[in-house]
């Protein structure tokens, strides 16, 4: 159901939103608030319709923000679902999608990683894993961040000698590669190790991340004893790091539960209007890990509101566990639980716990919330200062609210790489970063003002598609570029180029012999010129134009690497992985099957004719 007329409304909120009152029965649904230009202004679920959104018809005795809310309603949405669980389940979807102004939002909301061990491999390898659960395996985590999960890897890899290379790299090995040099796989790809002790390995992995570490610590123990009376004194030693390796691991875990298995821990503080909350992850006994958020709210905005707007938003995209253990009651605790009970398949508890040692688990997450905001708010104070002084600096109208920094990186012009890092109020806005594989097929290897053109070319035509009216706030306050007068000139033509006039732009040089300290900073139609050397607003423009530097090469080495490391086989039409197993079995490398006749080709194992032919026109029909 939508609005009853097409064209905005422009008497006063309360009265617009008593119109729709009349035409909404007792449905469980949800509603949007849009203001005169039809931007979702808000978000709501309601058990029944009629009567949650009677409640903003009233002129006065609301709080400021709902007020606010409420005279800038022109007009309404409504969607009837069947149960208030479907339209707490729509809601959160919404409100990500949206991200209306008056709702609290969740930001920063990345998957988190995994330990993947591998089940469609003899020898099954161990690594990390973010994203779609796809790959045959078992899945353990989440781990709260990427650091933490190769650090458990790291000495994961040191007690088992599980190995962490492809499948492609696996089979085309013909002697141990560092990894078992330095004692962190046990060689399996030329067969220093049995199927059955390369499998026992694999148990013993799995055992420890599903909790039993006393059991394996118990067993390594026991074999390295054995060993020291046997006289086998370097397996004994070889046992020893690996119990120490283990010992490290749980270590780094920090203080694990005795009587939690599986729980998220979700504190909330709320102070002045600002929110953090710090989720702590319980699996298999252990802890692996927390992190913090800090959802967009107002003032008047209490803590079960902020801490159920967390909930649907944070599990919409994850897997819940079978307890989420709460500092604060929300107001739908049961509807919550029922939600997340259809997303898991099972039961999901929530419980905010008054005592033992749940109740010194939220107690810590709570601690850790505060101090988390504590710094934040700290920090946000000093990144208001110094967008201040830009502004002040650069002669800017404003304090920019959204500055996106370019650089380029490549080797003589190959694997040639874009990168856009974000600033702004709270910081390097990392989940905002984005990189650009140059295409530029006609571009001169090099050319970096033909990379600058290009990367900026498909920046501001995504811009204009995406939000043309600039009013998402993803257009920039001021672009920095690195580079002088040259590039200055050839950014302001693409800018003209696009009819984007209006955004200021800046050249960051290196000034005399390319000495850090001594940078100059170029306009269009000005005279360049330099900031003090113990300027706070030069530090940070330095520190602005390194980040940028140092994602874009990041970028660029990945993307290197990847052309490295890549297999000539991956890109053959109709070869998959038992084919490619086969072809490298037989020839010993990927080289040697690009250099074979047709004939040897058919004389593959499980290599047809057809498929034959395929591969030895891939390798002799190019160029």
């Amino acid at each position: 159901m939508t609005t009853p007329d097409s064209a905005p409304d422009t008497r006063p909120g309360h009265k617009v939103i008593a119109d729709y009152v009349k035409t909404l029965d007792n449905s469980p649904g949800v509603y949007r608030m849009l203001d005169h230009e039809s931007r979702v202004l808000y978000v709501g679920k309601a058990r029944n319709l009629k009567a949650r959104v009677s409640n903003y018809t009233r002129p006065t005795g609301h709080s400021g923000r709902i007020a606010k809310m409420i005279s800038l309603t022109a007009s309404m949405m409504f969607l009837t679902t069947r149960t208030e669980t479907e339209a707490l389940l729509l809601e959160q979807n919404l409100i990500k999608q949206l991200k209306p102004k008056f709702n609290v939002l969740l930001r920063d909301d990345k998957s988190f990683p995994n330990v993947l061990v591998t089940r469609d491999h003899d020898f099954p390898m161990i690594k990390k894993h973010r994203g779609a659960k796809t790959q045959k395996g078992a899945y353990y985590g989440p781990f709260a961040s990427a650091g933490a999960v190769n650090r458990s890897l790291n000495q994961l890899q040191k007690v088992f000698l599980l190995r962490n290379c492809t499948d492609s790299q696996f089979e085309s090995r013909t002697r141990p590669c560092l990894q078992y040099q330095i004692k962190r796989c046990s060689g399996p790809c030329v067969g220093l190790i049995s199927k059955q002790d390369y499998a026992a390995s694999v148990r013993d992995a799995e055992a420890f991340l599903s909790g039993k570490s006393t059991d394996v610590q118990a067993k390594l123990a026991e074999d390295m004893q054995a060993a020291s009376e046997a006289m086998e004194f370097e397996r004994a030693a070889a046992l020893r790091d690996r119990i120490r390796a283990m010992t490290s691991v749980q270590t780094a875990q920090g203080i694990n539960p005795q009587t939690v298995t599986e729980a998220d821990i979700i504190a909330l503080y709320l102070d002045r209007g600002q929110a953090c909350v710090q989720v702590f992850f319980i699996r298999a006994g252990q802890n692996w890990g927390n992190k913090d958020y800090y959802p967009r709210v107002g003032a008047d905005i209490d803590a079960a509101e902020v801490l159920e707007a967390f909930l649907g938003q944070f599990y919409d995209t994850k897997e819940p566990p079978r307890q989420v253990i709460l500092s604060n009651a929300i107001d739908n605790m049961p509807l919550m639980a029922d939600a997340l009970t259809q997303k898991l398949g099972r039961k999901v508890e929530l419980l905010v716990p008054q005592r033992g040692e749940k109740a010194e688990l939220i107690d810590g997450a709570m601690r850790n919330a505060r101090e988390s905001l504590a710094r934040k708010m700290a920090e946000s104070a000093t990144q208001a200062k110094l967008l201040k002084g830009l502004a002040e600096a650069f002669e800017l109208p404003d304090a920019p609210a959204r500055v996106e920094v370019y650089d380029n990186s490549h080797i003589q012009g190959t694997n040639a790489v874009g990168a856009m890092i974000v600033v702004g109020p709270e910081g390097f806005a990392k989940n905002s970063y984005r990189k650009f594989n140059i295409k530029g097929d006609d571009l001169t290897p090099g050319d970096d003002f033909g990379m600058m053109k290009e990367v900026l070319t498909r920046r501001f035509k995504r811009l204009k598609k995406d939000d043309p009216d600039r009013s998402l706030g993803h257009w920039p306050d001021l672009l920095l570029i690195d580079g002088g007068a040259g590039q200055v000139s050839a950014v302001d033509e693409i800018m003209r180029e696009h009819g984007v006039e209006d955004i200021p732009m800046i050249g960051v040089a290196k000034g005399v012999d390319r000495d850090a300290g001594k940078e100059e900073f170029h306009r269009t139609g000005k005279r360049p010129f330099a900031l003090r050397h113990n300027d706070p607003v030069l530090y940070f423009v330095q520190r602005m134009r390194d980040e940028a530097h140092r994602f874009a090469n990041g970028t660029h080495r990945a993307k290197r690497a990847k052309a490295m490391s890549a297999n000539p086989l991956d890109d053959v039409p109709g070869v998959g992985a038992a084919r490619k197993r086969a072809l490298l079995a037989h020839f010993g490398s990927a080289k040697a099957v690009s250099r074979a006749n047709l004939a040897d080709l058919k004389a593959v194992d499980g290599v047809s004719e057809s498929l034959a032919q395929k591969v030895y026109d891939f390798f002799h029909e190019r160029g």
